[in-house]
C-alpha cells in the first residue's frame, strides 16, 4: 500500500469538494453584484441621518410633552 498514508478518507474529501464548489459559486455570484456609486451611498447615507435626527427630536418632544403632563396629574 504505497501512498496510501496521504489519501484522505471519503467523507473528508467530499466536504472538501462541497466546500470548493460552494467558494466557487460565491466568487461567481460576487462578479454579478451591482455595486452602488458612492454618490448615491452618500446621498442615502445623509438622508437615514436626517430621519434619524428626526425621529430622534421628535421622541424627546413628546417625552417632554408626556413629563409635563404627569406633573400635572401629581
Amino acid at each position: 500500500m504505497i501512498g496510501a498514508e496521504n489519501q484522505m478518507p471519503a467523507w473528508l474529501e467530499k466536504l472538501a469538494n462541497s466546500v470548493k464548489t460552494y467558494f466557487r459559486g460565491v466568487r461567481t455570484e460576487w462578479g454579478k453584484i451591482t455595486w452602488p456609486e458612492s454618490r448615491q451611498v452618500v446621498a442615502e447615507t445623509v438622508f437615514v441621518v436626517a430621519i434619524v435626527f428626526v425621529f430622534t427630536v421628535a421622541v424627546y418632544l413628546m417625552d417632554i410633552i408626556f413629563k409635563s403632563l404627569l406633573g400635572f396629574i401629581k
